[in-house]
């Protein structure tokens, strides 16, 4: 119920204070030069507060409260912990879509680590390379860790009217990039690795499983099932668990490590013992030196992702066998695949035909 207090300040002027308390609510409060407006706002803020639709709350609760609700849930904890430095100590009501957007656009204008050209080998050409920008897709993955932590609070939490992150464009992304290796470039690759143990078997395996970087470097020994040659991943990019095909060489190699490995430790990539507090073991000076060595252009190790999934495609294996092998949630990420299955869309048509007997 409100209750509307007249109040005479110091210099004379008049004012009315407003405060409404309704059961299962927090107080409201708010102040007017004029008592027809502090009742229309009285009987505003009732009607929504009894419909459910007064969010006084997003005034009460800062972005860092409704991040520590939501992060038992977050998928994707580093992006939640970016939004806490941007937004952290502001009311939730501050969170416009004008304030987002211009984080959005910080984010695609600012250098990433990654740099835009190769390495040459030379000291003095390398420090002066350019790095490159973020990509739509990125700046798109951190618009969505933060739009799922205030649709919680939307939804869950009910400290929200609406999610503001609805209202802002997203940056336009790319269809995808597709740099597999020739059979020429493969070989060469290959032999160039083998001279370094540790990177030759992880890029057996990313060739042999498709698997992401982050994937293979952090494999344990807990997670391989000799017996049946498959790899079990518990905690993959998409949150699901995902079994990998352990196979021919990488299988061997994988089963002699095995035999000689630390009891100390479990991980199939230890750091070495300089780096003692590195997850993994760091291979970006071997594989630059190998790409280097095979004279390969224009490749990334994501790549070798890539080039898993297209050979497999050329192999005649269907989109959704090889979504599931990659771990995709949506068929649109592997459909950049599609053209090189070609052959093998020809060859169902041909059985459909021959079924059909026409």
């Amino acid at each position: 119920m409100a209750n509307i207090q007249k109040r005479i300040g110091k210099d004379g002027l008049t004012s009315y204070r407003v405060q409404i308390r309704l059961k299962g609510f927090m107080p409201e409060s708010a102040s007017f030069a004029r008592k027809t407006d502090a009742k229309a706002w009285a009987d505003k803020t009732e009607a929504e507060m009894k419909a459910g639709r007064h969010f006084g709350a997003s005034k009460r609760h800062t972005f860092n409260e409704l991040a520590d609700a939501y992060a038992p849930h977050a998928k994707d904890k580093a992006r939640l912990v970016y939004w806490r430095g941007v937004f952290g100590k502001d009311s939730l009501d501050t969170l416009t879509p004008a304030r987002i957007s211009k984080v959005r656009d910080k984010l695609l204008s600012e250098d990433t680590l990654r740099f835009a050209t190769p390495a040459t080998g030379n000291l003095g050409q390398d420090a002066n390379r350019l790095r490159m920008k973020r990509s739509g897709a990125t700046v798109n993955r951190y618009l969505a860790g933060l739009s799922s932590c205030l649709a919680y609070g939307v939804k869950e939490m009910q400290w929200i009217e609406k999610n503001p992150c609805e209202r802002i464009s997203k940056p336009a992304e790319s269809k995808g990039r597709v740099r597999f290796l020739s059979d020429e470039e493969r070989t060469a690759l290959l032999n160039a690795c083998k001279s370094h143990e540790d990177l030759y078997l992880a890029v057996v395996l990313a060739l042999s499983t498709g698997a992401r970087q982050a994937e293979i470097m952090t494999l344990r020994y807990g997670q391989i099932d000799f017996g049946r040659g498959v790899i079990t991943l518990h905690e993959t990019k998409n949150g699901e668990t995902r079994s990998l095909p352990l196979v021919s060489s990488a299988f061997v190699m994988l089963k002699e490590r095995a035999k000689v490995r630390s009891l100390n430790d479990d991980r199939v990539f230890p750091p070495t013992t300089r780096a003692r507090k590195s997850d993994c073991l760091d291979l970006r000076q071997p594989w630059d030196k190998a790409i280097r060595e095979a004279c390969i252009v224009n490749f990334h190790w994501h790549d070798l992702r890539h080039t898993a999934a297209s050979y497999l495609a050329m192999a005649g294996v269907s989109l959704v066998e090889i979504s599931k092998i990659l771990g995709h949630r949506t068929m649109q990420m592997v459909s950049r695949y599609s053209h090189l299955s070609d052959g093998h869309i020809v060859a169902t048509g041909e059985k459909l035909a021959q079924r059909l007997g026409i």
